[in-house]
């Protein structure tokens, strides 16, 4: 096998290197669905291998690869217990139609909530085990020596005693007629020679010579492109649309209205329909929302913040008790806004409709849920229709619904039998997001004589996922999912403080513009909230910010762990750089415990410069550490662009930001270098993908005050004035 863990380049220095150069790719119609074909004639040992007489290991995938790594962690799993070949693994996308036939012999098609590998880790590395022992069961048999005395690594099975050898590819056909093993053990982590070490990435060379087809790139012999426009505020209809004036224009073949809510151009090209789409005349329906706007909502929330009722998500003791009695109080309002997920790649999928038959071709998070989504649209069963994905150009959360999906479906029954790829604009990907949700936040602390918290009061004012997403999930009308990482006790996103007397609760406040899973989900607004204040506890009380942290971190070792490990890596207690000043933010979420250190500059005119950010992360085990750095500095990209510049503003009912011009994300010349720490403490299994984005914000936050004394509790930075106060 090919491991490769010496240091390589960077994800940042290769982007330099290449950014002068544009290669544009030609993808024929006969190629573009050759990455996920299956494997002709080649024998099945279980539902997740396949070998060909090649040697050539076909590993099949249920999660979906976005960018983050899945593909190659996912492998990494099955080729452990597989012992095959690294080097010859190849990789096929099963539809969901398939394991619906098979009785959900794919388990979980779900890739969000960082769960595609801690949550399908066991039974993907019994799938391997599970095929290894029939490779080494019918070699034994052809031998006519017990099982037992061979052994399998790097895809080619011995028999030690008479000297004999044969490849996987050469028994593969026998193997498949093995009866499975029921009862299959599992290597002890401390025999594993894949997990846990730095493989390449699969993925890595087809992306680099565009070979790699993503949804958006899709060619099929006859298809036709539509481009839709919703009404643009939530809640709207079309009322009338002159379909006359642009059916004439080249390439045109169709003008549909989709739904109550939409119309859309059909065309042989996407700058046909595109066109002709911004040319027809169309007359809303505003709807009942017309005159909400972001004031509007904010009061809303300010509403909430004092209201009477609400739901609780973590408490001890009495915490309004507490504070009233308190020699000190200290109060802090924060807000955090709609944010758009702007994934590269804008909404599409490809749709072929019959009557009797719905195919499609998108690029989604969840197979299983666009299978459903897909046959309610079509009005069809589940078992006349199938899902084929491809990668995804981005996801971040807005690939788990599939409103977009619905939308296709919908056009292409109106022209049946005709392939028809839906393609958004970048305007209307912005427009009909499903956005982070708004919420504000006020915190209220008391603190004794001696500078010790007494007690704490976090009241969340906003949003709630689940209310819009999935009501039925409400806890007697309580959204769960609010209290992300301030929950008092769990494996997925626990508080890491013991505060004597504490109450968090929730006031739902919900608006018109649809909220939805965002990557980090509320973890990034509830870090903000209960790191910064606690960094205002600590200097009102005369306190060092890490020392304040850590008297309420001792129930909590695995949260200190990675606190300490920053904060010995950034240098904190020694003065940093002249003019360099530091913060630092902890955090557990998605089954993994993170913590970041941040150093920041601020010039006399308010400029923000991030130098260096140290993250630090315990997933338990750590499947390929060169692919946790890459997703943490990732991580880091996203969640600092929604720090800098991340907001959706609300006006006459609509959503403001249309493109990338409003909507800005981080430059490379803005970006801090990150410097990443993977302390894998064992026993558990923790994500990645998500976890390390919500320390980044409340760590260059609490910088941020350390070098100009003012406490930013709104965001995004753009809006702020950071000259020292």
């Amino acid at each position: 096998m090919n491991l490769i863990e010496n240091a390589r380049p960077t994800r940042r220095t290769m982007l330099k290197a290449a950014a002068g150069l544009a290669v544009g790719f030609y993808l024929p119609a006969r190629d573009v669905l050759a990455q996920a074909a299956p494997a002709a004639a080649a024998p099945e040992i279980n539902a997740w291998v396949v070998i060909r007489p090649d040697d050539t290991v076909v590993i099949r995938m249920a999660r979906s690869e976005m960018g983050q790594g899945t593909r190659t962690g996912l492998c990494q799993l099955i080729a452990e217990e597989l012992q095959c070949d690294w080097s010859k693994i190849v990789t096929e996308y099963v539809t969901p139609g398939q394991s619906l036939a098979r009785n959900r012999a794919w388990g979980a098609f779900l890739t969000a909530g960082s769960q595609g590998i801690r949550q399908s880790q066991d039974y993907v590395r019994r799938g391997g085990a599970t095929a290894r022992i029939m490779l080494i069961q019918a070699a034994a048999e052809a031998w006519g020596v017990p099982a037992a005395q061979c052994a399998a690594k790097d895809g080619v099975i011995t028999h030690a005693a008479s000297g004999r050898s044969v490849r996987y590819g050469q028994v593969a056909a026998a193997a498949a007629r093995v009866t499975p093993p029921q009862d299959v053990p599992l290597k002890d982590p401390k025999d594993w020679t894949v997990i846990g070490h730095s493989v390449k990435r699969l993925d890595t060379a087809a992306k680099t010579t565009g070979s790699l087809v993503y949804s958006s790139d899709l060619k099929m012999d006859g298809m036709l492109v539509a481009v839709p426009k919703e009404c643009p505020v939530f809640g709207g209809k079309v009322a009338s649309f002159d379909a006359a004036r642009v059916s004439s224009m080249p390439g045109v073949r169709h003008v549909l209205k989709v739904g109550d809510t939409a119309v859309a151009v059909v065309a042989d090209t996407f700058w046909q329909a595109k066109s002709a789409l911004d040319a027809l005349p169309v007359e809303w329906d505003y709807g009942p929302n017309r005159a909400v706007s972001s004031e509007t909502i904010a009061a809303q929330l300010r509403e909430g913040l004092d209201a009477a009722e609400a739901f609780v998500g973590n408490s001890n003791g009495d915490a309004r008790a507490a504070i009233a009695a308190a020699p000190r109080k200290v109060e802090a309002v924060y807000s955090y806004p709609f944010q758009n997920h702007a994934p590269m790649e804008p909404m599409n999928a490809t749709v072929r409709w019959t009557p009797t038959r719905c195919e499609v071709w998108c690029p989604t998070q969840n197979g299983e849920s666009a299978l459903a989504a897909t046959a309610q649209a079509a009005g069809l069963p589940q078992t006349a229709c199938d899902v084929h994905r491809l990668d995804l150009g981005g996801g971040f959360g807005r690939r788990t619904t599939h409103d977009w999906l619905i939308q296709a479906v919908n056009i292409a029954k109106q022209v049946p039998g005709v392939p028809i790829k839906t393609m958004w604009t970048r305007e209307e990907d912005m427009v009909q997001g499903r956005y982070h949700p708004v919420t504000m936040c006020k915190l209220t602390g008391g603190l004794d004589a001696q500078g010790n918290l007494t007690g704490l009061h976090m009241r969340i004012s906003g949003q709630s996922i689940l209310s819009y997403v999935f009501p039925t999930a409400l806890q007697n009308g309580r959204d769960p999912v609010v209290f992300q990482g301030l929950n008092p006790g769990g494996n997925d996103s626990q508080i890491g403080y013991a505060f004597p007397n504490l109450l968090i609760d929730h006031a739902m406040r919900n608006t018109h513009v649809p909220p939805h899973f965002w990557r980090g989900v509320n973890h990034n607004q509830n870090a903000v909230y209960l790191e910064c204040f606690l960094d205002e506890l600590a200097h009102a009380a005369g306190q060092d910010p890490l020392a304040f942290r850590r008297k309420l971190m001792g129930n909590h070792p695995r949260h200190l762990a990675v606190l300490n490990a920053v904060a010995e890596r950034i240098g904190w207690g020694t003065p940093p750089p002249a003019g360099i000043h530091r913060g630092i933010a902890q955090q557990m979420g998605f089954g993994s415990y993170v913590a970041a250190a941040a150093e920041v500059s601020v010039d006399a005119q308010g400029k923000l410069k991030m130098h260096r950010i140290v993250a630090a992360t315990d997933c338990g085990h750590a499947v390929n550490p060169r692919q946790i750095e890459m997703q943490v500095e990732g991580s880091f990209v996203y969640g600092l662009s929604a720090l800098l510049y991340g907001e959706c503003t609300v006006q006459d009912g609509r959503i403001v930001e249309t493109n990338f011009d409003t909507y800005n994300v981080l430059r490379m010349d803005e970006m801090p270098k990150v410097e990443t720490i993977v302390m894998p403490s064992g026993g558990f299994w923790g994500g990645v993908g998500e976890p390390t984005i919500m320390v980044a914000a409340p760590a260059v936050l609490n910088a941020i005050f350390a070098a100009t004394g003012k406490r930013i509790r709104t965001v995004p930075l753009k809006d702020q004035d950071l000259r020292r106060a």
